[in-house]
């Protein structure tokens, strides 16, 4: 069974500065390795602050053309790289299952998720984001949105095309030049869309590329012409990136971790719960923000229980759920579901010793886990283990689940399965975080609703996509306009 297309050769990652590929000049590199085979299938160099300086530089020279150019023209480039996406579909979910670990049907979705923002962006040149209004006798207020100039998006390795294409898009047809550094984890799916986007025809300079770690991080934020920092990743790298970005007086946007919910009740129906519970925290192997990671069990649902338990134990690593990104991330994790058990939980489904895929050994693996009878000041219960790992906690009312709830640090996402419209609306209201869902284990918002949480999932207002992106990579200008004295005086005359 062929899980991913590895390639014969491993293959370089370069920078796009300017609409050239160039070797990164710090003299440092980074050996991508699959989490399906755990061998090189490639190479990343990882840029320098000169490196960083001359993408800005070239990013800088090309924004005056690009904002100058009306946002229907700035549209056409993106009309055809959308055409390029979906016709390179394969081959780019290939690329991306390939260096993070996801099955390649999770990655297509992940890019046709992206696509959906793509097609947010477009819409952008047939909406109204200005205004104007008589105000008083011949005097007009007007306003509009302008672009802010050099502008970066810092992406984390387990959505390696979906979330800059959470960024780029909007950001750049609304005039700003952007310079996207993914995490030098997973550079090919990025590499492959910088192809895409030069033979889109966009300028050079107006989508850029710079790979690296935390050297290009802080040079980024740190350079004085970027102007606004988009970030996903872990809650203190994003603390780190915004408290860094706004001490110099950028704006940011900087997503972290989460500690996701789902609220089982015992009149929920026995299928749709099954299904979403499982999906939710076997998807993407549990390499996700929305990932469900506690299940708080209100009353008894032994009767739903059961089934979750038994479905997650059928589902083999492989086929039906990717690798872990790396073998220390698997083993910490293995730490943490030990660590569980020597605290006093049940594990109830373990994953640690199945089997990898045939011609697979190499790989990071680890299969569904459950952990039942935790305690909530357990480890498991409060930390962010980022894998297949579901944690049990069981309360008699749904006021107790919401209290805990509420007592995460963390705001990304909040479910409930419930066939009660009143418990699901109580729930809704109730719950602290910035997505809920009802009988849904993924709460991730169609465009153009916005995705973005609350409290440490989330630093910065706004959110990352919709009509917030809108307002994030944009400025607002008011122009006041006169053009005659008028014959009653007011305090404009």
């Amino acid at each position: 069974m062929t899980l991913v297309d590895v390639p014969a050769q491993p293959r370089d990652c370069p920078n796009l500065i300017g609409g050239t590929w160039r070797a990164a000049t710090g003299g440092r590199t980074r050996d991508l390795v699959s989490p399906y085979t755990g061998t090189r299938v490639g190479r990343v160099g990882l840029s320098s602050a000169a490196d960083v300086d001359a993408a800005v530089t070239a990013a800088a020279a090309a924004f005056p053309a690009w904002r100058a150019q009306p946002i229907k023209e700035r549209s056409q480039p993106l009309f055809r790289f959308r055409d390029l996406l979906l016709r390179h579909l394969d081959d780019l979910a290939n690329t991306a299952a390939l260096e993070a670990g996801k099955t390649r049907g999770e990655a297509r979705a992940g890019i046709l998720k992206g696509v959906e923002v793509v097609e947010f962006a477009l819409s952008l040149q047939n909406m109204d984001e200005g205004g104007a209004l008589e105000v008083s006798r011949g005097v007009t207020c007007e306003t509009r949105r302008e672009p802010l100039g050099v502008v970066v998006g810092i992406t984390p390795f387990n959505f390696p095309a979906m979330v800059p294409l959470w960024m780029f898009p909007i950001a750049v047809t609304l005039g700003n030049c952007f310079i996207l550094k993914p995490s030098e984890k997973v550079p090919m799916a990025a590499c492959r869309m910088g192809d895409l986007m030069t033979e889109a025809g966009f300028p050079a300079g107006v989508f850029s590329l710079v790979h690296g770690d935390r050297v290009a991080v802080e040079a980024l934020v740190d350079h004085p012409q970027t102007r606004a920092i988009a970030f996903v990743g872990s809650t203190a790298a994003a603390r780190a990136v915004y408290t860094r970005a706004t001490a110099l007086g950028k704006r940011a946007l900087c997503l972290g971790g989460a500690k996701n919910h789902i609220l089982v009740v015992p009149d929920a129906d026995p299928a749709v719960t099954v299904r979403g519970v499982v999906d939710s925290f076997t998807g993407c192997a549990g390499q996700r923000c929305m990932a469900a990671s506690v299940l708080v069990a209100v009353g008894d649902v032994e009767p739903l229980l059961g089934p979750i338990c038994a479905e997650a134990a059928r589902l083999q690593p492989g086929e039906a759920m990717g690798a872990i990104i790396d073998a220390a991330a698997r083993d910490r994790l293995r730490a943490g579901i030990a660590r569980a058990a020597e605290q006093g939980a049940e594990i109830r489904v373990d994953g640690r010793q199945v089997p990898a895929p045939a011609g697979y050994e190499g790989g990071s693996w680890l299969a569904p886990t459950v952990i039942d009878r935790a305690r909530p000041d357990m480890d498991c219960a409060r930390e962010e283990l980022f894998g297949p790992v579901l944690t049990v906690l069981r309360v008699p009312t749904l006021d107790e689940a919401l209290a805990l709830e509420g007592q995460s640090p963390y705001g990304n996402a909040t479910s409930v399965f419930t066939t009660s419209a009143a418990v699901a609306r109580y729930v809704a209201e109730r719950a602290s975080t910035g997505m809920i869902g009802v009988n849904i284990g993924v709460p991730v918002p169609r465009e153009p609703f916005s995705f973005g949480g609350t409290k440490h999932s989330k630093f910065g207002h706004g959110d990352i996509t919709g009509r917030p992106a809108v307002l994030f990579w944009t400025d607002l200008k008011k122009i006041t306009t006169k053009w005659s004295l008028q014959p009653d005086a007011t305090w404009m005359s």
